[in-house]
């Protein structure tokens, strides 16, 4: 196994393994480690059926069905994430961590690239580990804190405090249950106020968040190849797919693995 990191940031490419052979556990621990380290890596060249895939992601954590697709035919917790020729709105296009308003947002993605545009479709990634390290000490302290009020789509906040708590679930900042390491953890796609405060409060802190935290130092690029398998930490990554690739057709496999409650 070879790992060439993609920027200073995060991300790591990984070379040199076959994921339709047998994998065991000491494999899996080596490439966790590699994972835990780059908080998002993509394994080039894999040729892997459903079952394959389905069973590399069992290894690293615990497959979910994704809520808001249909899954394939046998394999409901492998979804279609698919732009057609003639489509012109992407899947989740816009910067965010998946599902964040869920009392156990997802640990991470993993998505199996199947057909790709001849330009394009790349998927930006932003490390919160370094947008958290980033702050001042005294903004730090004020968002260690904080807590997110998060909704689908960015629905408006609920009317009672307990409502809004059910609904997110979630501190500003979240200590990586594996790493012990701090990051910033709200999102523009899903994050609305900060508890406590009324949406116009919290829009001028909020959207000061929102750009620091995508800064292009904190960033890597993933540029596809079919046979890609990439998956991310959700815990401390936000991504980003990019939609100029119109005309064109982009299919990948993805699943969701199984997260814990926020602390």
């Amino acid at each position: 196994m070879k790992v060439v990191a993609l920027a200073p940031a995060m991300g790591a490419e990984v070379t040199g393994v076959d994921l339709s052979a047998s994998i065991d556990k000491v494999f899996i621990d080596e490439l966790r480690a590699v994972w835990l380290e780059h908080q998002m890596i993509v394994i080039r060249g894999q040729d892997i059926t459903p079952a394959q895939q389905l069973a590399f992601a069992a290894a690293i954590g615990e497959p979910d069905i994704y809520p808001f697709l249909t899954g394939l035919d046998g394999f409901p917790m492998i979804t279609e994430v698919l732009k057609k020729e003639d489509e012109k709105v992407n899947f989740g296009g816009i910067w965010h961590s998946d599902t964040t308003y869920q009392k156990c947002p997802p640990m991470a993605t993993l998505l199996y690239a199947k057909e790709l545009p001849p330009l394009g479709g790349d998927t930006l990634f932003a490390s919160q580990y370094d947008a958290y390290n980033q702050l001042s000490d005294s903004l730090r302290a004020v968002l260690d804190g904080l807590w997110a009020v998060n909704a689908a789509g960015k629905k408006r906040v609920s009317s009672t405090r307990s409502e809004r708590i059910k609904d997110s679930g979630s501190g500003v900042v979240r200590t990586h249950p594996e790493t012990g390491r701090k990051a910033l953890f709200v999102n523009p796609a899903h994050t609305v106020a900060f508890d406590g405060w009324s949406e116009e409060e919290s829009r001028g802190l909020l959207d000061y968040i929102f750009t620091h935290q995508i800064s292009p130092e904190f960033q890597c690029r993933l540029k596809w190849q079919v046979g890609d398998v990439a998956f991310w930490d959700n815990r401390c990554v936000q991504h980003y797919p990019l939609n100029d690739y119109h005309g064109y057709r982009r299919l990948l496999h993805r699943i969701t693995l199984k997260g814990d409650e926020p602390r």
